[in-house]
């Protein structure tokens, strides 16, 4: 037995958590063995063939375990190298009571940050760009699309759209759009974000290096200048696995039910 199969198997009898289909019981057990650090992350699951006869349950059983730790990013499969324990995720936080671009909220946390862009250029707008920014029909929109990386790991797709009478220049943009903006005065002061779970398509996953179906982010904001004016509408896509989004609540002053006050 292989070091990596003792440390996950040991020398007692398997006992997999009760409740549940077979193949979730063994997933929860092999999360478990990861949660405890028996196996490491790039560590090598065993065999589909020695789990299966060491747990006693079928190779079908086994390889539908996997399959779900897989697209939930425990797991990670090499084609003809075989199953291993995903890399460790460093978690970041963003306030959601703070409105700062991507490269300054990481400049913040002391992260180093960069961009591979995706696209950058001046188009016709959808009818939804044309509602939302308030554009006429002779109007264009500057559309700017960045992968975001932080140190080698993919974190965010960024997807924005301006009116090209504030951004006619988009090639011209540095490590910030918010920055950019800001030399001519059109920098956005509120927001309306609004986020709601989603499972990555293929074509994002790939960029964001996570099995298609992973848990994601879906971002929509729309940004506004202090003249009310719509500036900037964003749509993003975040890793689930990486970014957790805070907000401060407080008791609010109204009257509570019955006239009283707490």
């Amino acid at each position: 037995m292989s070091d990596t199969q003792h440390a996950i198997f040991g020398d007692d009898v398997v006992v997999l958590p009760q409740g549940g289909p077979l193949y979730l019981q063994l997933k929860r057990w092999i999360e478990d063995a990861v949660a405890r650090g028996a196996i490491k992350p790039g560590d090598a699951l065993p065999s589909e063939r020695d789990l299966a006869l060491k747990v006693d349950v079928s190779r079908v059983t086994v390889r539908k375990a996997v399959q779900h730790l897989v697209r939930d990013g425990v797991l990670v499969q090499r084609h003809g190298s075989g199953t291993f324990v995903a890399p460790q995720t460093h978690r970041v936080e963003q306030s959601l009571s703070q409105l700062t671009s991507f490269a300054e909220d990481m400049a913040r946390r002391g992260m180093a940050v960069r961009s591979v862009w995706l696209d950058r250029g001046i188009y016709h707008p959808s009818p939804e760009e044309t509602v939302i920014l308030g554009l006429s029909s002779s109007e264009r929109v500057a559309r700017v699309a960045r992968l975001r990386i932080s140190g080698d790991m993919p974190l965010a797709i960024e997807r924005a759209a301006l009116s090209s009478a504030i951004l006619p220049d988009p090639d011209r943009i540095g490590t910030s759009l918010y920055a950019h903006l800001d030399k001519s005065g059109n920098r956005p002061v509120r927001a309306i974000q609004r986020i709601r779970a989603a499972n990555l398509g293929e074509e994002d996953a790939k960029l964001l290096e996570v099995p298609a179906g992973a848990a994601g982010l879906n971002i929509e904001r729309i940004s506004y200048l202090n003249s009310g004016r719509v500036i900037e509408f964003t749509r993003s896509i975040y890793r689930g696995d990486t970014y957790d989004f805070v907000a401060e609540l407080r008791i609010g002053d109204g009257p509570v039910a019955g006239g009283g006050r707490k």
